[in-house]
């Protein structure tokens, strides 16, 4: 036969049983457990979709600005090379790009719109073909195509959502150029 103690302790522990089985006081935490992770993942994407389609914005603003200077014929009576156009891009984009490594310029003439022709910016592994870029800004009347591509990082690769650690910006400019003359 169980002792007094015994009986109590039994009976104590059927009540603290049914009370934990009733409680709901923890259901709110449990719940928002169960929502937070899903949340963020959604909340990490959208952020970063409205943060890389900016960088697009920017980016083709970049290219426009910089592709004025060869359309006025700046660049070519300055004897801009390559590499100080360039630095004349980066000089226009602001603190989200990393211009020394992840962007690359590519300038082409052509006799005619119809004659346009642009390799693919990407390999078929998605990286960038930078062999096939010129750096020809044209004469007066020219057509003229300025690229800028850039390789923008994804932050949120472990995510599983797009499977690969950069997508490509590429910004397009064509135009004919002025008939400017040469620098006096």
């Amino acid at each position: 036969m169980p002792t007094a103690k015994q009986t109590i302790r039994t009976g104590a522990a059927r009540l603290v049983g049914r009370r934990f089985l009733g409680s709901q006081g923890g259901g709110a935490a449990v719940d928002f457990a169960l929502v937070l992770l899903p949340f963020l993942v959604v909340l990490m994407a959208i952020i970063e979709s409205a943060v890389f389609l900016l960088a697009g914005q920017v980016l083709q603003t970049s290219a426009t600005n910089a592709a004025r200077l060869i359309l006025t014929g700046q660049a070519q009576n300055a004897g801009d090379t390559a590499a100080q156009f360039k630095n004349t891009v980066c000089a226009t984009l602001t603190v989200m790009f990393n211009c020394a490594s992840n962007l690359y310029v590519d300038v082409e003439s052509f006799s005619s719109f119809s004659n346009i022709s642009l390799p693919s910016p990407t390999n078929s592994n998605g990286t960038v073909n930078s062999g096939s870029f010129g750096s020809t800004p044209g004469n007066p009347g020219d057509i003229v195509v300025v690229r800028l591509i850039y390789q923008w990082p994804i932050l949120a690769t472990g995510l599983g959502f797009w499977g690969k650690n950069a997508n490509t910006l590429v910004a397009t400019v064509a135009f004919r150029n002025e008939p400017y003359g040469s620098a006096t």
